[in-house]
């Protein structure tokens, strides 16, 4: 049996410093903010500029390997080389931007930013892994309020950047150099594998509420106050005090384990072992995947319902060697290894519709500043703002709705993703036509359908292949985003936006690599989104063909109301 000490953490804990952790991990979103610097410190052209965005995104994304680590290490090592590699890439970029080094070759430069932004897959891997086993029947909730302050983390960068930093890349540069590190080596003992909640305990789903209450609290706040430094100047005291008010607001979801230890719920002390398992404790050192079960039918019971237990003794057997049985191909809702999950048609239909949806989203992001500008928009900090409160709106409603909706109507999570891409096609539309007034309901829109992408691939990996290999899994889906950024943004938005940056000044920009003047007015990004909107159509159809696919695997998971175990998948 897995021994955990008396008084040690609940998993609440980990989930409250996850918050932090994933606020940190968001700092690829940031490029916006430095991205004009490149152009105007270092004389790069948009396509440049554009392979730099894919490199943000490459780093984001490629986590196949803190996949790999996840399963063999813990938590806080995973942390420590996310914050290591933060520290070296932008400590490379922000000597380029500051001039401290001069000349540094492009190569360098796109090398730390993948360095950089690879960070964002070490500490997002570290705390969503962790938090989804320690919350198995609560994956939805788990993952919309992760990802969702993930999301966030633009509008909370964006705040320091103008509030703190007065807009200098040079010093928000050398702040995500030394703040990550700081923030990862504060918190990373704080989040440990713990023995998975049961979600019996009635108070579970208010802690729930609470969290993404106070996130939606912390997102109105951070629009509110970029859009208020915007309009008033504001001195420095005021800006002190902005920031000490969000840092109060990040702290909100600590409240629940303080809570629970000031108001401890009196509860039954277990007769055996086994019935440890129904608590929410965090062992000093992990929590297995596999929680070993003694040989005793007691033991046995306290762990599987008692149509189990022939199974169960068979695996034992086949444990101990007395039987030689072959392991069967897992169905869908069992734990796949990576092999198995890749020969599956749902996995490469899963891939494909969320690469449509965050590979031609992230186009978007990377070229926000060169979007507004070309519609007449100067400022980006409210265009990023507006972007990422909306994506944040997007990750933690996509984690609510679709858990209520799974579990009320056993209704597939991929459905919302069909939704979210039809709404993106209008997006892509307004873009591209540059009606007057549609460009922040344009962003609002494509930012909350960014962020669906998210919350609903990430549970519904786990509930179609299982947790056991749930890192690695999930890593590989991410792929979808830097393969997105290098067709549609680099490929494509680059080479359109040089094109007509060339033709409107009279160059020819294939044959002076170096043209760094801005384009301005529709037809600077018009056909990129004319394409994005006709590849999102194949995006809506290809989800659609999913979700009626995937359909008995939810009715089999959800029937009754609430997450059930397939019969023979492992248990975390």
């Amino acid at each position: 049996m897995a021994n955990l000490k008396g008084g040690t953490r609940p998993p609440w804990v980990g989930l409250g410093a996850a918050v932090w952790i994933q606020i940190a991990s968001g700092n690829a979103y940031t490029f916006p903010l430095y991205s004009h610097s490149l152009r105007s410190v270092l004389g790069f052209n948009q396509r440049q500029i554009a392979f730099l965005g894919v490199a943000n995104d490459i780093g984001e994304n490629v986590g196949l390997l803190p996949g790999l680590a996840s399963n063999k290490f813990p938590p806080w090592l995973i942390l420590s080389v996310g914050a290591l590699l933060s520290f070296l890439g932008y400590g490379v970029l922000w000597l380029s931007v500051s001039r401290t080094v001069l000349s540094l070759p492009y190569s360098v430069l796109w090398i730390a930013s993948v360095v950089a932004t690879n960070s964002t897959a070490w500490l997002t891997t570290a705390v969503l892994v962790t938090n989804m086993r320690n919350f198995p029947v609560s994956r939805g909730s788990v993952a919309g309020i992760l990802k969702g302050y993930g999301g966030l983390s633009a509008a909370a960068f964006t705040e320091i950047y103008s509030l703190v930093l007065h807009n200098s890349s040079s010093k928000f540069l050398l702040f995500l150099a030394l703040g990550i590190p700081i923030t990862c080596f504060t918190l990373m003992f704080l989040v440990r594998p713990c023995t998975p909640a049961s979600g019996e305990d009635s108070s579970e789903n208010s802690h729930f509420v609470f969290i993404q209450a106070s996130s939606v609290v912390l997102g109105f706040y951070l629009l509110a106050t970029t859009v208020l430094n915007d309009v008033v100047s504001l001195s420095d005291v005021v800006s002190y005090v902005l920031i000490f008010v969000m840092i109060l607001l990040l702290m909100a979801p600590l409240a629940v384990p303080i809570k629970m230890t000031l108001f401890p719920r009196k509860s039954i002390k277990p007769e055996t072992p086994g019935a440890q398992v129904g608590s929410s404790e965090c062992d000093e050192k992990s929590v297995p995947l596999l929680l070993p079960a003694s040989s005793s039918s007691a033991t046995l019971g306290s762990f599987y319902d008692s149509d189990e237990s022939a199974e169960v003794a068979m695996l034992l057997a086949v444990g101990e060697g007395a039987v030689n049985k072959k392991r069967r191909r897992p169905k869908r809702g069992e734990d796949f290894t990576f092999r198995e999950a890749v020969i599956k048609a749902d996995f490469w239909l899963l891939f494909l519709v969320f690469f449509v949806g965050v590979g031609t989203g992230v186009t978007v992001v990377n070229n926000l500043a060169q979007i507004g500008i070309a519609q007449g928009v100067e400022k980006t900090t409210i265009l990023l703002s507006t972007f990422s409160f909306c994506n944040f709106v997007g990750r933690l409603g996509g984690g609510v709705v679709s858990e209520h909706f799974v579990r009320t109507k056993t209704i597939p999570r991929t459905v919302w993703m069909t939704c979210t891409q039809i709404v993106m096609i209008i997006s892509y539309l307004l873009f591209a036509y540059t009606v007057n007034g549609t460009l922040y309901p344009a962003i609002a829109f494509l930012g909350i359908c960014y962020g669906v992408q998210f919350s609903v691939m990430i549970p519904a990996v786990s509930e179609l292949f299982g947790l056991k290999h749930f890192g690695v899994l999930y890593n590989f889906m991410c792929l979808g985003n830097p393969l997105g950024a290098f067709l549609f943004s680099a490929l494509l938005a680059g080479h359109v936006y040089d094109a007509e940056s060339a033709k409107q000044h009279g160059l020819n920009h294939l044959m002076h690599g170096s043209i760094s003047k801005a384009c301005v007015g529709p037809s600077c990004f018009k056909l990129t989104f004319l394409v994005l909107a006709g590849v999102s159509a194949v995006g809506t159809f290809l989800s659609i063909i999913l979700t009626l696919r995937v359909k008995p695997v939810y009715q089999m998971l959800y029937s009754g109301g609430s997450f059930r175990l397939p019969q023979s998948s492992s248990r975390h």
